[in-house]
């Protein structure tokens, strides 16, 4: 959405940023009586609960964000909202420290991990948008291209989430500058809680109105028809407290409501079913001759180099520290399994990890279908190799009908971007298509059920879906079409001769590394 429609979305509300408006301009000055207080937040405390009850049994996961000034009462609030919610259904995470095992991976790594399951709360204190602060206020400053594509990523993941069926409410806590240092100096003041204050707290106070900007800055960046910031006046706990539980029940009435009328808030890039065309790419697999050979004697000499070649360069990955990303799919019996072990022979297990995808366990199934495989992304210098992925949004679960038509659609957009976001962290990504000809896939399905030592390879579930061949090359097409990128870009592997393939991949991965790493 443009800068002109947040300004519009957010004047209309009057409970969320005007984004024409500086944070220091808004009337801090806000308080409530005791009497007051005590009588709204008794009712509140039992319809918030009540509403926690109906998004479990509506199976609505929720993301509440906390952000706000250092001593603003994030913490306090937190507690607050938690007081009367049944804590076998929420979760609370502080984000305040980045270990070194997050600081290694792309910045939403650990917030995608993190995501509750359906019907379950998840609450941050402070969130991913903290990754465009520290960075310009300690280190250097973003570049106009890093700032941008930071916010297309937060963008990305919270329009997922919303999309799938989330509700995501996000908080801002804000105090002047002469309450925060009245607050530091009350804490600074007392042994017990001295510690709570560090220097980059008190270069908060002392850099105010830097401070200021940059936080007005994320907020106008990152406020969203789908997932808007809140701003709450800090200075009087129970006010903010008040007009904390108002905006939640509010939010968490319309949310039951939607789920209630199966009406997911939709947004503006979702693709709509008749955007795929029916015979847009179609074609593009049957272009591909699967029919391409190499000698024994040949095959040999060149495993060996371009093993030897990725065995050095596995090492330099983690020297400097470059993530790896390999996609294999392909059609059942196409040669994945023995495709990968030769491109892994040689290489340290230590700097590797080889990730099979089967059916999502009923843990997988409770969240968004990118989380299992945001969980397996390699920190930085390893590499992950996945046999089969999250293309079988678009494969599998389309052509069998394990998703909706609009889940299934939609896919394309949140596949490149989650790809984007890995490459804009650093990773080189490689997907491969594994092709082979109808009559070779018959010929090795024979050939499984022949052997004894192979028979556990061939399931009837691998029959199945030879006979929707036809359906599954359309969605392949499909896929090729709408999913390779310059970031990330599709290979296909003619698979008909195995010693042919194995080749290819590992001379593409060997030479694009060497590139990569010059």
């Amino acid at each position: 959405m443009s800068k002109k429609e947040v300004k519009k979305n957010c004047a209309s509300s009057d409970i969320s940023i005007d984004s024409g408006v500086l944070l220091k301009k808004i009337d801090l000055a806000q308080t409530v009586g005791k009497k007051e207080y005590k009588s709204e937040m008794g009712s509140m405390e039992i319809r918030l609960a009540e509403l926690q009850r109906a998004l479990t049994d509506a199976k609505v996961p929720v993301v509440i964000v906390f952000e706000g000034w250092s001593a603003s009462g994030k913490g306090t609030c937190i507690s607050k909202i938690l007081y009367p919610l049944d804590p076998r259904h929420f979760n609370v995470h502080s984000m305040d420290k980045i270990p070194e095992e997050v600081a290694m991976r792309p910045f939403l790594w650990d917030y995608w991990r993190k995501i509750p399951s359906k019907g379950r709360i998840t609450i941050f204190d402070k969130s991913w948008h903290r990754y465009a602060l520290p960075q310009r206020m300690e280190k250097r400053p973003l570049s106009h291209a890093e700032r941008n594509g930071f916010y297309n990523d937060v963008e990305a993941f919270e329009r997922q989430l919303t999309d799938d069926g989330a509700l995501v409410v996000k908080f801002f806590l804000h105090i002047s500058q002469e309450e925060q240092k009245a607050r530091f100096d009350k804490l600074l003041g007392n042994a017990d809680t001295e510690w709570r204050i560090d220097k980059h707290d008190l270069l908060q106070n002392r850099d105010y109105d830097t401070h200021l900007k940059y936080f007005k800055d994320m907020m106008f960046k990152s406020s969203f028809d789908f997932s808007e910031w809140n701003v709450i006046e800090a200075h009087d706990f129970n006010y903010a407290a008040l007009k904390i539980y108002k905006i939640l029940i509010n939010k968490f009435e319309k949310a039951v409501e939607r789920a209630e009328n199966n009406s997911c808030k939709k947004t503006s890039r979702t693709i709509e079913p008749d955007v795929v065309k029916a015979d847009e790419f179609a074609g593009l697999l049957a272009s591909v001759n699967p029919d391409k050979e190499i000698s024994q004697i040949d095959y040999k000499k060149k495993l060996d180099y371009y093993q030897q070649k990725l065995s050095y360069l596995e090492h330099k990955l983690y020297l400097k520290r470059k993530p790896v990303v390999i996609v294999y799919e392909g059609w059942d019996a196409a040669g994945k399994g023995g495709n990968i072990r030769r491109m892994t022979q040689k290489l340290d297990p230590r700097g590797y990890e080889v990730i099979p995808i089967a059916a999502p366990s009923q843990e997988e199934f409770a969240r968004h279908y990118l989380w299992r495989f945001w969980r397996a992304m390699p920190k930085d210098g390893h590499i992950a190799i996945f046999d089969r992925s999250w293309y079988g949004r678009v494969l599998v679960e389309r052509v069998e009908k394990f998703c909706s038509e609009e889940e299934w659609q939609r896919a394309y957009n949140e596949i490149n971007d989650m790809e984007m976001h890995l490459h804009n962290h650093g990773a080189i990504i490689f997907k491969f298509w594994l092709h082979i000809d109808k009559d070779e896939q018959l010929r090795r399905f024979q050939e499984r059920e022949a052997a004894p030592s192979k028979q556990f390879k061939i399931t009837d579930e691998d029959w199945r879906n030879r006979e929707k061949w036809d359906e599954y090359e359309k969605a392949v097409d499909d896929m090729l079409g709408r999913t390779s990128t310059n970031y990330a870009p599709w290979t296909v592997v003619e698979s008909n001769n195995k010693r042919y393939a194995r080749i290819k991949t590992l001379k593409l991965v060997v030479e694009t590394l060497e590139e990569e790493l010059k």
